[in-house]
């Protein structure tokens, strides 16, 4: 049992701000060992499913304690609990496919792996990505996985390569030559792929078109939930900090940008309905000579709002905009409402918001500009969809200000680490901007050029590259997470079947032909 936490901990720190991308492998190769009795004779699946859920609360509730920051713990352990069930699914799929043949079962468990992860960002409520292996991968050697096969591949070779680690352990122990190869095929199989894939995950070459980007930080006066109720001292923090670039352009000390992004909720006061926050914003587009993508909460008339982001150009004001799409349960707001106030009061905290119909893309001074809005970057449609459709730079505008102290930074990191491997995997230039950091400018590499303190005032300006070019994993879509999750059925058909079947030939059953 001891060993199954240890399991989930290594996991989690492998995570940012840890920089212990290694530690992902380690956990799976711990765990797995343990699934499978050292890869000799495997548990049964109920004991499995016990074995991966022990491991997913070592891993869930240290990674997710910002949840509960402001609400207390009980949101934060339920939610990291439910999240442990689907790694508990995974110990028992991991325990069953151990009966296929040796070759098999290594290939079926990082399948298993990813469908467990697919299942755990699909259901309910529309499914919770954060926490998939890929994540913690945006400084390892994998990352260039990500451009073949996106998240989902990246988190399946993060898996292999923990079972290479564990049969090479095996191997060593019991100087068994059968278990080296499959350790040689399996470590081929992984650090070639990613090797072949580093030229595609590469900053762009020379003489391609750019375009010069500022990321506006303009803090938040207080931290908590209360942050909206400081919605104009948000909202001039973020035009003051746009003046400001402004004169320093005059000054020569920066350049021009030919777009500025806003974060999301830098302005929660409706500049389609409020005139002094449309006049606001309006002076400085003017002012900077640029339109400014603005993240706005809308007031839609019937009690409901969006979570929207706006091209606010100079001239013409509001152009084009991006209404969040895939809306926070829980926060944004509150699924099975009187279902959920049994248990406590906080539902109440929940907003109204309702989800838009969006391809994803806005225009920003003629460039098509891909939004995936702070939760939406986790879901792996926003930016495959908005690259499909034409963006040829993304960004992130983020608040975070509700989750994130200066002593207790994580969740903040571990969102910009999905951003840089939303770049790879795209080809694209990420911008992320936040409410109160951490914001960074990436380029398709997943390398960071800029990036910001937290809970302070900055501006990030930086000539980012455009680039019309898709990857493997742009035009694949969903296919190698639809292929993993059909390969991981698949194995674990086979597998039962196997199991059924020796089941009779031990009672001295007649086996059908």
């Amino acid at each position: 049992m001891l060993l199954s936490v240890l399991a989930g901990i290594l996991l989690y720190l492998s995570f940012p701000p840890s920089p212990h991308w290694y530690a992902a492998p380690l956990g799976i190769a711990l765990l797995v060992g343990v699934l499978t009795g050292w890869a000799g004779r495997p548990i049964s699946a109920r004991a499995g499913f016990g074995h991966g859920f022990l491991a997913g609360a070592g891993f869930f509730i240290p990674l997710l304690p910002w949840i509960g920051m402001y609400v207390g713990a009980l949101p934060w352990l339920a939610l990291a609990l439910v999240c442990a069930l689907y790694m508990g699914l995974f110990g028992a799929g991991a325990a069953v496919a151990w009966r296929l043949p040796r070759y098999a079962a290594i290939a079926a468990i990082p399948a298993v792996w990813a469908a467990a992860e697919w299942l755990r960002s699909s259901f309910p409520f529309g499914g919770f990505p954060w926490g998939r292996l890929a994540f913690g991968q945006s400084g390892s050697p994998l990352l260039p996985v990500a451009a073949l096969g996106g998240a989902p591949l990246l988190s399946a070779a993060v898996a292999l390569l923990g079972m290479a680690v564990l049969l090479l352990g095996a191997a060593i122990a019991r100087r068994d030559i059968q278990a080296g190869a499959a350790t040689v095929v399996s470590l081929g199989l992984v650090l070639g792929t990613a090797a072949a894939m580093a030229p595609t995950a590469s900053p762009a070459p020379a003489g391609a078109p750019t375009l010069t980007v500022a990321a506006v930080q303009g803090n938040v006066p207080r931290l908590g939930l209360d942050f909206n109720a400081q919605r104009r001292a948000v909202l001039s923090n973020h035009v003051e900090a746009t003046l400001e670039l402004a004169a320093a352009v005059e000054r020569g000390e920066q350049p021009r940008p030919d777009v500025v992004i806003w974060p999301e909720n830098s302005s929660d006061v409706d500049p389609l309905r409020d005139a002094q926050a449309s006049s606001l914003i309006t002076g400085a587009a003017r002012t900077i000579g640029a339109p400014i993508v603005v993240g706005a909460v809308l007031y839609n008339g019937d009690g409901t709002f969006t979570n929207s982001v706006i091209a606010w150009d100079p001239l013409a004001g509001p152009v084009d905009r991006h209404d969040k799409a895939i809306i926070q349960p829980f926060g944004e707001y509150m699924p099975m409402r009187g279902f959920f106030r049994l248990f406590s009061d906080y539902v109440d905290l929940a907003g109204n918001f309702v989800p838009g119909d969006s391809d994803w893309v806005i225009n920003a001074g003629g460039v098509p500009l891909g939004i995936a809005t702070c939760y939406e970057v986790a879901f792996d449609r926003a930016f495959a969809t908005a690259v499909r459709s034409g963006a040829q730079i993304l960004a992130v505008p983020t608040n975070n200000a509700t989750f994130t102290t200066p002593d207790e930074p994580d969740m903040t990191y571990q969102q910009l680490a999905m951003s840089r491997v939303r770049a790879v995997e795209h080809g694209r230039a990420v911008v992320v901007a936040a409410t109160s950091g951490v914001s960074a400018l990436v380029r398709p590499d997943g390398s960071i050029i800029a990036e910001s303190g937290i809970f302070e005032r900055d501006v990030l300006v930086a000539d980012l590259p455009l680039s019309t070019t898709l990857t493997v994993a742009t035009r694949l879509g969903a296919w190698p997470e639809r292929g993993l999750v059909a390969a991981a059925v698949l194995a674990l058909a086979v597998a039962v079947a196997r199991g059924r079947e020796h089941a009779r030939e031990d009672a001295g059953a007649p086996v059908p032909a």
